[in-house]
C-alpha cells in the first residue's frame, strides 16, 4: 500500500465516514427527498429496505467528493413519487436501471428495472441517505470496488481503499455480494431450465 495514503484518510461516503448507525426494528419507510431548494422532488418509500451498500459503479448518483454512492432496494410498490414528478427524467434509457434524477439538482430519487425477465425485476434503487428519518438499514458491503478506478480514484490508492471498507465493516467486492450474485445465477438457471426445484 502507497504509505502516503492510509486507510483511515480515505473517505467512501458522508454516510459511513463516522460510523454506520444499526436499523430501528419496526422502522416502515420515510421520505427522500433531492437537493433542490425549491420545489424539490419528494418520493415515499413505504417499508424498510434490504441489501443496503456503498456501490463504486460509475452509473449511481454520489454525493461530490464520494468515492462511493450508497444504495439499497425496496419494493417497486412501495415507491411513490410524492412531489414535483415532472422535474424527474431518466439518466440513460439504455441502462438495465432506469435512473430517474432531478433535472435541477441531479440527484438519483430511484431506478427501475422495466424487464421483466431481469433477476431483480419488482425491486427498486433508493438512496436511503436522501431521508430524513433514522432507522433504515445499514449499509452492509461494498459492490463494484474496482470501478472507482473508472472515476478517477488512484489505483496505488485501492489497499488502502479497501483496508478502510474492512474497517467499516463493509466486505469488498468487485461485483455485488455472494448472496446476490446468488439470487442472479439462479434466476438464469432456473429460466434455462438448469435448476427446476430451486428456492428462489
Amino acid at each position: 500500500m502507497d504509505d502516503a495514503v492510509k486507510s483511515d484518510a480515505v473517505k467512501i461516503h458522508p454516510a459511513v465516514d463516522n460510523g454506520i448507525p444499526p436499523a430501528i426494528p419496526g422502522f416502515a419507510g420515510g421520505t427522500l427527498t433531492c437537493r433542490c431548494s425549491s420545489k424539490p422532488v419528494t418520493v415515499e418509500i413505504g417499508s424498510q429496505v434490504a441489501h443496503n451498500h456503498v456501490c463504486g459503479c460509475t452509473k449511481c448518483w454520489k454525493p461530490d467528493g464520494s468515492l462511493f454512492s450508497q444504495i439499497a432496494v425496496v419494493g417497486r410498490d412501495k415507491v411513490a413519487v410524492t412531489a414535483n414528478e415532472d422535474k424527474l427524467q431518466v439518466v440513460d434509457d439504455t441502462a438495465t436501471i432506469q435512473r430517474h434524477a432531478c433535472r435541477d439538482c441531479g440527484v438519483h430519487m430511484y431506478g427501475r428495472i422495466e424487464n421483466t425477465a431481469h433477476a431483480f425485476y419488482g425491486l427498486d434503487f433508493v438512496h436511503t441517505e436522501l431521508s430524513k428519518e433514522k432507522g433504515w438499514s445499514p449499509p452492509e458491503f461494498a459492490a463494484f470496488v474496482s470501478s472507482i478506478i473508472e472515476s478517477g480514484a488512484r489505483p496505488e490508492n485501492m489497499g488502502a481503499v479497501r483496508a478502510r471498507l474492512n474497517e467499516l465493516g463493509l466486505p469488498p467486492y468487485d461485483a455485488l455480494s455472494p448472496p446476490l450474485m446468488d439470487a442472479i445465477s439462479t434466476h438464469v438457471a432456473k429460466a434455462r431450465g438448469v435448476l427446476k426445484d430451486a428456492q428462489a
